[in-house]
């Protein structure tokens, strides 16, 4: 029996799973307020104070992080690489390290750095952000300067995509998946034939969501950021933190978002139906990639929680495929699948 350890951070907790073989026995969310993290100036100083959070949390319990046979982490947005599961060293802490975007999955590898050498075991990551499948034709932008970078949510995408399969008896590599990932970020991805071969960048293109833009039109962008009036952090922060829903409405919250909504409030209507507007035109933008060729539209992501939103947007995109909805992510049992596959030697680690 293999026991593993697995290690989501995001912006406001990490997410940890124990697990043994496929069963995940214990799970923790350990939250982190701003101000918290606020104190902690670099990554490095963040990702030992997580880890110290995790190990405490873990000997409450009377969980000795010895006893794992690895650790499992979400890898950062890293340069372009091949989905799979790749052993943490030090070129994918250096470039967790200095990620052109400042996102907390990128602790994900300090931290599984940091316990490796507390305790030993190996760390590994699983498809990160900057997993890159597409071919050549979906990377260009219209610009050489400018490259399509294609990062998506590829861990929870993909986990999401073979747990469908699995469910329904087909064969992942045999058919077209469109898989929708709607939460704080937003990738819609086509899958053809197990590969992603093209998505929305969710960093900055596709619909805009809680808290992030999404495409912006180019023109207009250039004279905001050539205004004078904003600094390069500031318009950083408009695109992705302080965008979406958040510029419109003054919250990121769905469950207000939809209150609002309800109680008649006709700002809030307008934004979400832009919003499920967006969201259905990423879907159907995605259909000429197979030519027309799509077995099943598949909805995920925590706004997937939200019934009255799955039910607009299918009533936009049903035409196209059946459409299922998995609410929520699978993201600790694929950051374990990964490693478990690796250390019953069914798939061998990658080097980055």
């Amino acid at each position: 029996m293999f026991k593993i350890l697995v290690i989501n951070p995001g912006s406001t907790s990490t997410k940890v799973g124990v697990f043994e073989d496929e069963t995940m026995i214990k799970e923790y969310k350990i939250k982190h307020t701003a101000e918290e993290l606020k104190t902690y100036p670099t990554m490095a100083q963040e990702a030992e104070y997580r880890k110290n959070l995790i190990i405490s949390a873990l000997k409450k319990d009377g969980i000795d992080p010895s006893v794992f046979s690895a650790f499992s982490c979400r890898g950062g947005i890293l340069k372009p690489i091949p989905s799979g599961t790749y052993l943490v060293d030090d070129n994918i802490l250096y470039d967790s390290l200095h990620s052109p975007i400042d996102h907390p999955s990128n602790l994900g590898p300090l931290i599984g750095d940091a316990l490796r050498q507390e305790y030993g075991q190996k760390a590994y990551i699983t498809d990160p952000p900057s997993t890159f499948e597409a071919p050549a034709i979906a990377t260009l932008s219209g610009l050489p300067e400018i490259e399509r970078k294609l990062r998506c949510h590829a861990l929870n995408h993909k986990a999401i995509a073979k747990k469908h399969c699995h469910e329904q008896k087909i064969d992942y590599k045999k058919v077209n998946l469109i898989v929708c990932h709607l939460g704080g970020g937003i990738s819609i991805a086509m899958h053809d034939h197990g590969v992603i071969v093209d998505t929305n960048d969710a960093t900055g293109e596709g619909p805009f969501g809680p808290e992030r833009t999404g495409s912006l039109p180019v023109m207009q962008l250039t004279d905001l950021c050539f205004s004078g009036k904003y600094t390069r952090e500031q318009v950083r922060r408009m695109l992705r933190g302080e965008g979406g829903f958040f510029a419109y409405l003054g919250t990121t919250d769905m469950q207000e978002i939809m209150k609002r909504v309800n109680d008649g409030e006709a700002k809030a209507k307008l934004c979400y139906d832009a919003f499920v507007y967006q969201v259905a035109k990423e879907i159907g933008s995605l259909t000429p990639v197979t030519k027309g060729k799509v077995d099943a539209i598949l909805m995920t992501g925590g706004i997937c929680h939200n019934k009255q939103f799955t039910d607009d947007v299918v009533d936009r995109v049903g035409w196209i495929a059946p459409v299922f909805i998995y609410p929520g992510e699978e993201e600790l049992p694929a950051l374990n699948w990964g490693v478990l596959n690796v250390l019953r030697g069914k798939e061998k680690a990658k080097i980055y």
